[in-house]
């Protein structure tokens, strides 16, 4: 069930707003991050910027306490604090497959089923935080993320932030969304996309195999052409590329044809996502174009899949139920929706396959709901 990054608390002594590692004290003992930095759970001791308690408590500093939401704050995650406010928000979640540091709403495509529906404003602030936050990381980190907006925007701010995660954490793999249309200037390309990073992916949307109607679902004109040449940067620099596809009405006819370009136009492309719709932002005002079934989509959805799959491109489908896929799909199916955004409908009560399937969007109310979902039982499927 999908747990959130934010709760309210008890705060005293916030002079500032602040990032902080919270960490039990035996951890916190062998240094494993700066003393101001730390705030102690369930516990208070001298040199540490505060504590945490999940009931009350007094400690030095500044104190967080009796947090609405208990599970929201544990040991090893990075939270923020601001003065004058009982809200505490959570960057980092120790233990999370999604953790993601968002760089900026600003973007340069207003996609039909966005989530995070871009805003004008400059919002750099952002930036020092986020390397400050990548210091609190744990340096262990298998995955990090890094999302908008349109990332890319950020110019040098994202080498910035590229380099500083090269450098603090050089075992940490990054996968960072953009829509590619800046890499389709040379410099820019070489600038972002050839950082000397250890593990760097970088994820582009394309949504068909023609302009009209990729430009139509980005709604930007040329969007087609920059992000195809963007393509071709990255790939011509040696970056690692994963193609994303999301699947609604718009889109999901022509993904054979999609599938078949990929492999025959972008052959360096290490990996294709094809996602269910997520029910937010843009998509929610867009509802009407976009919505459609996914049980009415699983023909041209498995013709792409296996032509790839069969040509030896790696390909997955993300934020799809197996209950409304094939059964040949479902080796494709992936639990690819964020631990805190991640929920089950109440037909999937009694389900044998749950633990190994990716569940629904909390947004995705009955509206938004497959008729083929449905509990799945273990003998049903070696039938």
């Amino acid at each position: 069930m999908s747990l959130p990054l934010h709760t309210h608390a008890r705060v005293e002594g916030a002079d500032e707003v602040g990032l902080f590692k919270v960490l039990a004290p035996e951890e916190a003992a062998r240094g494993a991050c700066p003393a101001p930095d730390v705030l102690l759970w369930n516990a208070a001791a001298p040199g540490y910027a505060g504590s945490v308690f999940e009931e009350e408590g007094a400690g030095e500093g500044l104190t967080i306490s009796r947090p609405r939401d208990p599970a929201v704050i544990r040991p090893g995650d990075v939270v923020r604090v601001r003065p004058g406010s009982t809200l505490i928000s959570v960057l980092y979640r120790r233990g999370s497959a999604a953790n993601t540091l968002f760089a900026t709403e600003r973007c340069n495509s207003r996609c039909l089923m966005c989530s995070q529906p871009p805003r004008t404003e400059d919002d750099g602030w952002r930036v020092s935080e986020l390397l400050r936050l990548i210091e609190l990381i744990d340096p262990d980190e298998a995955q990090l993320g890094i999302s908008g907006g349109e990332p890319t925007l950020l110019g040098e701010d994202l080498s910035r932030l590229i380099d500083a995660c090269a450098r603090r954490l050089p075992g940490t793999h990054l996968h960072i969304l953009s829509n590619g249309r800046t890499f389709c200037d040379p410099a820019v390309a070489a600038s972002l996309g050839d950082r000397g990073h250890p593990s760097l992916t970088w994820g582009v949307p394309l949504y068909a195999d023609h302009a009209d109607l990729h430009d139509v679902v980005v709604d930007a004109y040329g969007a087609f052409e920059e992000t195809v040449q963007g393509l071709y940067e990255l790939g011509r620099l040696g970056a690692r590329i994963e193609v994303r596809v999301v699947l609604h009405a718009l889109t999901v006819d022509r993904l054979p044809q999609l599938a078949s370009y990929i492999y025959r136009r972008l052959p360096f492309v290490e990996h294709v996502a094809l996602m269910g719709l997520e029910p937010m932002g843009y998509a929610k005002t867009n509802r009407e174009r976009l919505w459609i079934d996914p049980a009415d989509y699983v023909g041209p959805l498995a013709d792409a899949v296996l032509f790839l799959a069969h040509r030896g491109l790696p390909v997955s489908i993300y934020n799809l139920p197996l209950c409304v896929l094939p059964e040949p799909l479902w080796p494709y199916a992936r639990q690819s929706i964020s631990d805190w955004k991640n929920t089950f409908a109440p037909e999937c009560e009694g389900c044998e396959l749950i633990g190994s399937c990716s569940g629904f969007f909390a947004s995705a109310g009955p509206a938004w709901r497959s008729r083929a979902v449905r509990p799945l039982k273990l003998l049903e499927t070696a039938a």
